[in-house]
């Protein structure tokens, strides 16, 4: 079985104060141990870039907050991929460089849980692909969010969003796994 790495928008703007409150200070330093681990054994690696249509974004194409986290920043010969949307394999040819590859196992992990990491994963699993989800080299942000929709609605902690995201897809889309254990698998 082929595995490859996809790193989802693990860019500097979400350092951003604009974002809230985000629970998992150790995500992109969980997902440069992965790098490492790949990388160490010349496996694939995808690099996914949100690009925002949003002049008000802190991922806006041309800012410094779209450019690539220093701890996951790709090297030569890796690939980025960008896109405008959540998934990853919207807008992007990941699938076709995947099936290319024949890879049938992904690794996943990035920013953020609850948006782009799990509708990506969701749609990898949609499309057949075997998919562990690095949940602690994953991070979400808490709802600071317009409520409208529910006067009532109690606002949920950045850890609240991560663990509903994750408990939403494991088992079903992807298999949730810790860091450590990825590494220990891939030998």
């Amino acid at each position: 079985m082929t595995h490859a790495l996809i790193l989802i928008d693990i860019q500097q703007g979400f350092s951003d104060p604009v974002w809230g409150t985000r629970n998992n200070p150790d995500a992109e330093e969980n997902a440069a141990r992965l790098l490492k681990a790949w990388r160490a054994k010349k496996m694939p690696v995808f690099h996914i870039r949100h690009l925002s249509t949003s002049k008000n974004s802190p991922l806006m194409a041309g800012t410094p907050g779209a450019q690539f986290n220093r701890l996951v920043a790709p090297v030569a010969l890796e690939a980025v991929l960008e896109k405008t949307v959540n998934s990853g394999f919207i807008g992007t040819d990941l699938e076709s460089r995947l099936r290319q590859k024949m890879i049938s196992h992904l690794v996943i992990c990035g920013l953020t849980t609850p948006h782009c990491v799990s509708s990506t994963a969701r749609m990898a699993a949609n499309l057949g692909f075997d998919v562990s989800l690095a949940h602690d080299a994953c991070a979400a942000f808490s709802s600071n969010a317009d409520n409208s929709w529910n006067a009532g609605a109690t606002p949920l902690s950045a850890a609240q969003i991560h663990d509903t995201a994750i408990s939403q897809i494991h088992g079903e889309f992807v298999q949730a796994k810790s860091t450590e254990s990825i590494i220990k698998a891939i030998g």
